[in-house]
């Protein structure tokens, strides 16, 4: 594994659980989705250009969706 991947999974992962207490606290689902989404994806992307960018997408999501 790369260095660059495993901290870029290490910061979305820490910004996905920050999304999802928020979500649970606030009963918002888009957030706490979300946050559960950036929790798990580093998982299962290598690239780090790629999991930049559905980093950046899941994080701009709930301001677009409401559920």
């Amino acid at each position: 594994m790369e260095t660059a991947t495993l901290v870029w999974g290490l910061i979305f992962s820490a910004i996905g659980i920050g999304y999802f207490i928020y979500g649970r606290r606030q009963s918002n689902l888009a957030v706490r989705w979300c946050g559960l989404a950036l929790i798990l994806f580093p998982y299962l992307v290598t690239n780090p250009l790629v999991m930049v960018a559905i980093g950046v997408a899941l994080m701009l999501a709930p301001r677009y969706i409401d559920l």
